[in-house]
């Protein structure tokens, strides 16, 4: 049972853009056309990481900016309905970014995205805002290829004490320690959290195994590794130790948002005085009971968390 947290924050420094979410039964092929069966609106992006350790206890601040116009309002509209605390006004130069997200019949989706006000932030945005031990900051792999965020971002990553603990999610598009910014960030960093294909991409290996003992190389020697492998739940790491965390067998529908749902899940759980298995296990209810739902933000409650671990 996960009782009431401490004074913990997540304090997230990615990027909440709005989705456009359309399921079809599969993509068209290149200057091809297809019918939808539903498009509907969402906030997502780095709002899915954050309503999901918001809804399992863990308070969190946006550390990011979003936009004056129609995407910017859904946003605010997501995070204020979530109880997430924004540290910075609107931005009036621009609107929040658009990401049309669509999802085929075996629950796999495709995304197209335009960044918004959230690509850009300043040492002066970061400044004002106020860090404590207990704190878990995170970083999104999008954010190191934000040319008006990137440096300023890592500056203040890198002057932050050191017993702030720094959680980096790669994302798709980072796909190598080599890039200047990321080589960086990678002795900051503490807890890792990707699935199992971004994990083998920035090792360049082709099992998990393989790619978890890349990262450990490359990784501080008491960084915690986390990397889920789908139905068959994640992998944990840490100095070598490796451990499978089973997953849940459930029916999938939609796999959009499900390792946000994942991640802000674990960390809620190791907020709380979990163990690094403990906490996964219960990410991997989380991150299956959100594949049974359509759209980004589908991470459950704690309530739903331990249901299914109490039926399994």
């Amino acid at each position: 049972m996960v009782e009431g947290l401490r004074n913990t924050r997540l304090l997230h420094t990615g990027q909440v853009i709005v989705d456009l979410v359309m399921a079809v039964d599969q993509l068209p092929r290149s200057g091809g056309d297809t019918l939808a069966h539903s498009a509907v609106f969402e906030t997502g992006g780095g709002f899915n990481v954050m309503a999901a350790a918001q809804r399992n206890g863990l308070p969190v601040t946006y550390l990011g900016r979003h936009g004056t116009g129609r995407f910017g309002d859904l946003a605010r509209q997501a995070m204020t309905a979530e109880g997430i605390r924004m540290a910075l006004e609107p931005d009036v130069r621009s609107d929040t970014g658009l990401c049309v997200a669509v999802t085929d019949a075996s629950a796999e989706r495709t995304f197209i995205s335009h960044i918004g006000a959230e690509g850009g932030l300043s040492a002066e945005d970061l400044a004002r805002v106020e860090v404590s031990g207990d704190d878990y900051v995170y970083v999104s792999g999008y954010s190191l290829l934000q040319p008006n965020k990137v440096q300023p971002l890592l500056d203040w990553l890198l002057a932050l004490p050191r017993e702030v603990a720094v959680v980096f999610d790669p994302g798709p598009l980072v796909d190598s320690p080599a890039a200047a910014p990321m080589a960086a960030l990678l002795p900051r960093i503490d807890i890792w959290t990707s699935n199992a294909v971004e994990a083998q991409r920035f090792t360049g290996t082709v099992a998990i195994g393989k790619a978890l003992q890349g990262l450990q190389r490359l990784l501080p020697e008491q960084a915690l590794l986390l990397v889920r492998d789908g139905p068959q739940g994640c992998w944990i790491s840490r100095a070598g130790q490796l451990e499978q965390v089973p997953g849940f067998k459930v029916q999938a529908v939609d796999s959009n948002g499900a390792g946000d749902a994942h991640a802000g899940v674990f960390l809620a759980a190791l907020a709380n005085g979990l163990t690094a298995g403990e906490a996964a296990r219960r990410a991997n209810a989380a991150a299956a009971i959100a594949v049974t739902r359509w759209g980004p933000a589908t991470a459950p409650g704690t309530a739903e968390v331990e249901a299914l671990l109490a039926r399994s």
